[in-house]
């Protein structure tokens, strides 16, 4: 049978996070790539599963979401990210963050809008504009300083702009916005009226003393924000697809009426077991969360350092930006080959987080995985660290 792919499929192509998980499965590697994040779900979350089939939630919910779940995001939201939401007019819950993105982007923008992405960017991010004939805008972190150069990124707004897109800490480089830059940022949205989409998915994996601080707590970016999270990294239940957005009321109702359409509702069971885990985990467990990446965080880069792929240390989330240069390779999907033949580690190319050459000689390491697992992968980089003159 003779077919034609959709147009869309021209301007997509798979992500390599997805391309390098696949080749590190077919050698049996490590995979330091994707961020499965496969660490042992919490017995709450377990139990709550169980306990959610027997109360009979297992079929359609509301398409924003059970209440109860709503309920517990909006506390959460007080008491962490010191946003005011109703449960019942500015929360919908979706199909993980990437779910709530997509449907909001939907709701609010028309092809051909400009939406600006700082770089490196997370892939999934430009996907989701590029699918919906929206048109990315890239405006450059400093290297190394991952600093705002606030000249560029006004000189990036035109009138097609219409909104500016984080994510806070940042996947790939691990930046944490400071409530500085957060609201030089605001200020900029409220001259050129502009839209926040703020991605906090990592909100909870901040290290050294940073403080995660949610745009729309801000009174400049209170109106303009849109909040976009979720507990697939939190919790390592990236399968399961919990997400959720919170903004206006009226932008809210837009965003579930997308929610209705494309997913009708995120998985009812696992909505319950989340919602019970917000309730009943206290804060240690959330600091505990923080000390276990920041101990793998500092042994890989460690490793990665006194084997000459220097890396950027991230104040966030669980992702290394590293210097690979000393690697042979024409880019960095060439390097990214080379260890992963040499070492069986998997990595994503730079590339994956630029729209130009400036991540040719870059590489992102993964870490949300058992210490056993990165203990591992350290060794391997040391015994073959010869190999590149290390």
């Amino acid at each position: 049978m003779k077919f034609r792919p959709s147009y869309r499929m021209s301007e997509l192509v798979q992500s390599e996070i997805r391309n390098m998980s696949v080749e590190c499965d077919k050698v049996s590697g490590i995979n330091l790539s994707q961020g499965i994040c496969d660490l042992p779900l919490p017995e709450i979350l377990q139990d709550g599963i169980k306990e959610a089939t027997r109360l009979g939630y297992n079929s359609y919910t509301r398409c924003d979401g059970i209440q109860y779940l709503r309920e517990q995001i909006a506390k959460k939201a007080l008491e962490y990210n010191h946003i005011k939401c109703d449960p019942d007019r500015n929360i919908v819950v979706s199909c993980g963050a990437t779910g709530a993105l997509y449907c909001t982007c939907y709701a609010l923008f028309n092809p051909g809008d400009e939406i600006i992405l700082f770089e490196p960017f997370y892939g999934y991010h430009e996907y989701t504009l590029v699918s919906l004939n929206l048109k990315p805008v890239y405006v450059k972190l400093i290297h190394e300083s991952w600093k705002i150069d606030f000249d560029c990124l006004e000189s990036a707004i035109n009138p097609n702009t219409r909104a500016i897109l984080i994510s806070n800490p940042v996947n790939p480089c691990g930046k944490v916005f400071s409530i500085e830059e957060l609201n030089k940022i605001g200020t900029l949205c409220e001259k050129y009226n502009l839209f926040l989409l703020s991605d906090e998915i990592y909100e909870y994996i901040v290290f050294d003393g940073k403080k995660h601080v949610s745009p729309a707590s801000l009174p400049v970016l209170k109106d303009r924000t849109v909040t976009i999270s979720g507990y697939s990294k939190t919790y390592s239940i990236t399968g399961w697809r919990i997400g959720y957005s919170i903004a206006g009321g009226q932008l809210s109702e837009l965003i579930g009426e997308v929610n209705d359409l494309f997913y009708v509702c995120a998985p009812s069971p696992a909505q319950y077991a989340v919602a019970k885990a917000i309730e009943n985990l206290q804060d240690r467990f959330y600091m505990e969360i923080c000390n276990s990446y920041k101990e793998k965080r500092d042994l890989l880069c460690d490793t990665l350092s006194r084997c000459g792929l220097y890396p950027f240390i991230p104040e966030g989330a669980y992702y290394i930006l590293a210097d690979v240069s000393v690697l042979p390779g024409k880019d960095s999907k060439e390097k990214c080959i080379y260890l992963l033949d040499e070492t069986g580690i998997g990595t994503v190319p730079g590339d994956a987080f630029y729209s130009g050459s400036s991540g040719k000689d870059v590489l992102r390491f993964c870490f949300a995985r058992d210490i056993s697992v990165i203990q591992k992968a350290c060794s391997l980089i040391i015994e073959n660290s010869f190999k590149w003159g290390y």
